[in-house]
């Protein structure tokens, strides 16, 4: 992810379509929604860019409409064994410090991150509020995707590691959250950041559970 940041052409949201459609059962892009009326998924516990320490952005959040995916990424960091919190605020400053000196971006690039500990955390200012408000911020997770897509950093790196139960778990959480503010359908909205981008992100192997991602969220809204 070092693409620089910059204002893609906006996309229409499909939010609107797919509650429609999750109401009445059609077909959308050959993908036959439930249907059955969507659970409303509660909003897991997000620890804030002030609980983590963040810095401030070097210039302003832009805040935009509301996403049509969820990007799936790895942090391609090391996969540590401490699974404290201290360790995920330790992670959110790490992709920070990365994202804003390495890669010259305003911020973290993405919205949320979730630690290997299963904590999920505030990525780039104002993503939480905006979630909230049925909105979204301009990041810099998905080159050229960015003015359509919400990006959840996934820390580790898993070309050939297995993903630990509890960061799997909250991702389940995460995105069904995020389906429920959006109206998404979790088997068209999930995507890996490959299906984007030239590059091997989230790894081979959370790559291949991405359909039992979609799976396991689909069940919280509709089982």
């Amino acid at each position: 992810m070092t693409a620089p940041e910059n204002f893609q052409p906006a996309r229409m949201s499909r939010r609107t379509v797919l509650r429609g459609a999750a109401a009445s059962g059609v077909l959308i892009g050959g993908i036959a929604l439930p249907t059955t009326a969507a659970h409303a998924a509660p909003a897991p516990r997000c620890y804030t860019r002030t609980e983590w320490s963040a810095r401030p952005p070097k210039s302003a959040t832009q805040v935009i409409g509301a996403p049509d995916h969820i990007v799936i990424h790895h942090s391609a960091s090391p996969n540590v064994t401490d699974y404290s919190l201290a360790a995920a605020y330790a992670q959110s400053h790490w992709i920070q410090d990365l994202h804003m000196h390495t890669n010259g971006w305003i911020d973290s690039g993405q919205q949320l991150t979730i630690s290997r500990g299963g904590y999920l955390m505030e990525g780039r200012s104002k993503s939480l509020s905006s979630i909230r408000n049925g909105q979204n911020v301009l990041g810099a997770q998905t080159a050229n995707q960015n003015s359509h897509t919400i990006g959840i950093e996934h820390e580790g790196i898993y070309v050939s590691a297995n993903v630990p139960t509890a960061l799997f778990d909250m991702s389940v959480l995460t995105c069904a959250w995020l389906c429920t503010t959006y109206g998404l359908d979790p088997h068209a909205a999930i995507v890996g950041h490959r299906d984007y981008n030239s590059t091997q992100c989230p790894g081979d192997v959370f790559y291949a559970r991405l359909p039992e991602l979609r799976d396991r969220v689909a069940a919280v809204l509709f089982g």
